[in-house]
Formats: structure tokens, C-alpha cells, sequence
């Protein structure tokens, strides 16, 4: 019953953070109003309560979900099941196959994959409270796998607490943009990212400090630049996203 109450805790904390601050959802609106056309199509790789996929709906673009928690794959299906491109049970990584998911019950936003996160902030400041409280295998694609079934998408976010890097892994060709999240207090998880982006192709990048919906930087910068500005990141800072552009 505890592990219950801690679920549904956990369910109602997230609705309330991503759904009960509508001046946030009007900016991150605006925010890809000026990098998402309508028509385009996009995956949200780790799409948790929905609300970046609904705000990219809302723009008129093609949105595949994908999410490997049971419970948020549920209310994705229950609310945007029909508006959605295609709604993904699963993780995704380097490879195909089954993989363990680290889930917190009280704070499922940062459930996860990969346990070198898990065990690299579990004792830092800013996760002491959070607690991984169970453990479930979930079917693992691939991005290479995905683009073959929908089709190369012009954006493709990726929020999975850790795992961006391996995710990156298992893909081969470039996207127009990516954006993936960035924790200062594991700076190297990012490091590797940008790493693998720049083995696919040419890309400027620009960042967003937590939920602010505005990029950092006037203009954007190469990898090498990018990874030294997260390295100076006090490990108390803020988390944000990484945003990636292939330059033509």
C-alpha cells in the first residue's frame, strides 16, 4: 500500500510541477514555436506526463511518445493517445533488447536507466531525498529503430536522467536538432553526448537553464566550447537542456 500512496504521490507531484504552471506551458510554447513547423515530425524520448509533447502538438507537428514507465505510458495513452503519431512503450538505447529501470516512486521524473547516474548522484546534494525505490525490466529500441518505423524527425528531445549519451549510441545518422538534458553535478554525461553528436555531424549548441525556455547564449557554440561551459558549472547549479543544431 505504501509503494502505492508513493506512486500516486509521485503521479500527482509531476502533474501538478508540469500542468499547474501555465505561464510555463505558454513559454516553452513560444519556445518551439520558433524551432518546430507545423507538419514536422518530432519524438519526445522520455515523455513522462506529456506536457512537451502536447505543447508540440499544439504547433501542429507529428509527435511520437516514447516512454518506459507503465504509469505515465498509461496517462500518455488515456490523454494523448489520439493526437499522438505513436506512443512507445519502452526505453530506448545503444541497442535493442530488455534493460533495468531504476524507478522513484516519489520522484519519478528522474527514474532511470542507467546506473552509473543512479550511483554517481544518489549522495550529491541535490538527490540526498530521492530514493530508488523499485526496479523493473522494460523493453529497450534503439533511435536508428524508431527513425526506420516514423521516419527521420526534424527534433528530437530526449530527457532520461543519465542514459542520453547511450541513447545517441544508437544512433547513426544526424537529426536536424537535438536537445537532451545536462546535471552539472555529472557534467561528464553530457560531455559524452556532445561527443557522439559531433561523430554524427557538424553541430553548433546553445543551452537552457532548468525550465526557463530561453536559450543561454545570443549565439551558438562548438563542442569543445559547449563542454567547458558545463565543466565551470558549480555542481550546485541548476540542470537544463543541451540543444544541438546540424549545421548545413
Amino acid at each position: 500500500m505504501n509503494g502505492n500512496l508513493n506512486t500516486s504521490f509521485g503521479i500527482a507531484r509531476s502533474l501538478l510541477v508540469y500542468y499547474g504552471q501555465p505561464w510555463r506551458r505558454r513559454a516553452l510554447k513560444r519556445f518551439y514555436r520558433e524551432m518546430i513547423q507545423p507538419g514536422d515530425l518530432v519524438f519526445d524520448i522520455g515523455a513522462h506526463v506529456g506536457n512537451r509533447a502536447k505543447s508540440m502538438l499544439s504547433l501542429g507537428a507529428k509527435v511520437v511518445a516514447v516512454e518506459p514507465q507503465p504509469v505515465f505510458a498509461d496517462l500518455l495513452e488515456k490523454i494523448l493517445a489520439q493526437k499522438l503519431n505513436g506512443l512507445e512503450r519502452c526505453a530506448v538505447g545503444a541497442e535493442e533488447g530488455m534493460v533495468t529501470l531504476q524507478i522513484s516512486s516519489l520522484h519519478p521524473t528522474v527514474s532511470s536507466t542507467s546506473s552509473a547516474f543512479v550511483d554517481g548522484v544518489r549522495m550529491t546534494d541535490g538527490f540526498r531525498q530521492v530514493t530508488w525505490d523499485r526496479e523493473i525490466t522494460v523493453p529497450m529500441t534503439t533511435l536508428d529503430v524508431l527513425i526506420d518505423h516514423y521516419g527521420m524527425p526534424a527534433f528530437c528531445k530526449i530527457d532520461c536522467e543519465g542514459a542520453e549519451a547511450d541513447i545517441l549510441k544508437g544512433l547513426s545518422r544526424p537529426i536536424r536538432l537535438v536537445a537532451f538534458e545536462y546535471t552539472p553535478v555529472m557534467p561528464t554525461l553530457a560531455f559524452e553526448a556532445i561527443k557522439r553528436l559531433g561523430e554524427l555531424g557538424s553541430y553548433k549548441f546553445n543551452r537552457v537553464i532548468g525550465e526557463s525556455h530561453k536559450f543561454v547564449e545570443t549565439g551558438w557554440k562548438d563542442g569543445t566550447e559547449m563542454r567547458r561551459d558545463l565543466a565551470n558549472l558549480s555542481p550546485s547549479s541548476p540542470f537544463g537542456d543541451v540543444y544541438a543544431r546540424l549545421e548545413s
